[in-house]
């Protein structure tokens, strides 16, 4: 029973306690519901609604301040609107949240730090050369595997001794390997079996700059030396028969054909590179064409060839009608200035930024060429790309062209100036400009 009278405040019981046998709201005692069954907030279970609260004397209502020192922090937090939590007030993300949270101690944002551009610098430029390197690995191991090194000089006997300098004896054959019917039709190739040399050349790349592209004519007459056969072994003497060039490689392909010239000249051969009709038009369309001036309109059924005079792009099958004509000259020789014109002028597009920088072109043109490129087995990609450059070289002024010295003709065959040939071949093996004219 309760010591307090149940009278006072016409018994609603002022104080601190209630003179009633019921239990004060369920606001002091957390483990009583606040809400009913129904979980309507403001009703007791059993229906009995929820006392409010009422003031204490000091300003603070009961039910409230009081009440929260029994119910858990997050609910206070709730019921305080954020007050009493801790937080920093104009920091929204509450205490510690300084530069390492993106705020400063007064609430402001702090600044980032400067980015460190030369770190950034450093590392792009360490990538970039690791990707160059793999990609210009990748590219040499590719390019280098396409190369078929198929004529092996070793078989060539009695060889003259070198000089300075490097000779590439560059031969373009008639070779019909890998090509359609449909590809010899449009390209006037016939379809002889086998292969001829149609044109050859010696370019000589000097340690000192002053590079030389001779041509040879395929008319040119010519000794056959002793040789040793490139398939049997077998050692042919020399019966100091004359014929013309081109038919030491019909006899005995690469190997008598680089004999017949070391022979003839007293000038080694240190390197030999050889391509078909096929590989030739490849390449001129890979590069979109070369541009030509063509000083004299010209036809020739045989070839295909049918050009006006003046500046024009050739595509590849007008190509390799423009270096094959022979029917629209005089003499073999102006066909041998066409072609010494026409690879120069080949040479210099592909070695263009244009073509080496842009691999949608470098690639094709790398390709084209080495699918059909037969080389010596001793002849690798620098040797190759010092060939491309000699003659891009000659091209741009940086040497000379001419044909082999020639003194007159007997039988249809073409017959070299002895002494100026030996001039030219002593010049070439000292490094010494050229200064003998051709024919």
């Amino acid at each position: 029973m309760s010591d307090w009278p149940d009278d006072q405040g016409n018994g609603r019981g002022y104080g601190r306690g209630s003179g009633s046998t019921q239990p004060e709201g369920a606001r002091r005692m957390r483990h009583v519901q606040r809400g009913g069954p129904s979980g309507r907030p403001g009703q007791q279970q059993g229906g009995v609604p929820q006392q409010g609260g009422y003031d204490d004397g000091y300003g603070q209502p009961y039910g409230d301040a009081r009440d929260d020192m029994f119910e858990p922090r997050a609910s206070r937090q709730d019921a305080h609107d954020g007050y009493n939590t801790g937080q920093v007030y104009g920091s929204p993300n509450g205490p510690g949240q300084g530069a390492g949270g993106g705020q400063g101690g007064d609430g402001t944002r702090a600044p980032r730090p400067a980015p460190n551009w030369r770190r950034r610098i450093k590392i792009g430029s360490i990538t970039f050369v690791v990707l160059l390197l793999a990609v210009s690995i990748t590219t040499y191991f590719w390019a280098d595997s396409k190369l078929k090194r198929e004529v092996d000089l070793s078989k060539v006997i009695e060889r003259p001794d070198g000089g300075a300098g490097t000779n590439y004896l560059i031969v373009g054959s008639d070779s019909r390997e890998g090509m359609t019917a449909e590809d010899k039709k449009k390209l006037h190739t016939g379809s002889a079996e086998g292969k001829r040399t149609d044109s050859m050349m010696i370019l000589h790349v000097a340690d000192d700059g002053g590079n030389t592209m001779i041509s040879l004519p395929r008319d040119s007459n010519v000794t056959i030396p002793s040789f040793k056969g490139a398939e049997s072994g077998k050692l042919y003497p020399n019966q100091g028969r004359q014929t013309k060039l081109n038919a030491a490689y019909a006899e005995d392909g690469p190997e008598l054909l680089v004999r017949t010239v070391e022979y003839n000249t007293g000038l080694k051969i240190d390197h030999y590179a050889e391509i078909g009709f096929g590989g030739f038009a490849k390449i001129v369309d890979s590069v979109g064409g070369v541009e030509m001036d063509i000083p004299k309109a010209f036809k020739d059924k045989w070839s295909g060839a049918d050009f006006e005079a003046g500046k024009q792009t050739l595509s590849g099958q007008e190509a390799l009608a423009f270096v094959r004509t022979r029917h629209a000259f005089s003499s073999d020789l102006d066909r041998t200035k066409n072609q010494q014109k026409f690879l120069a002028a080949l040479a210099h597009q592909v070695a263009t930024p244009g073509t080496v920088m842009n691999p949608f072109k470098l690639y094709p043109t790398m390709s084209a060429g080495l699918d059909t490129l037969i080389v010596d087995k001793d002849m690798g990609l620098f040797d190759v790309g010092s060939m491309f450059w000699a003659m891009k070289g000659i091209s741009g002024g940086d040497g000379k062209s001419m044909n082999m010295p020639i003194s007159g003709s007997s039988g249809g065959n073409l017959l070299w100036d002895k002494a100026k040939v030996k001039q030219m071949v002593s010049e070439l093996n000292n490094d010494e400009k050229v200064t003998v004219s051709g024919g």
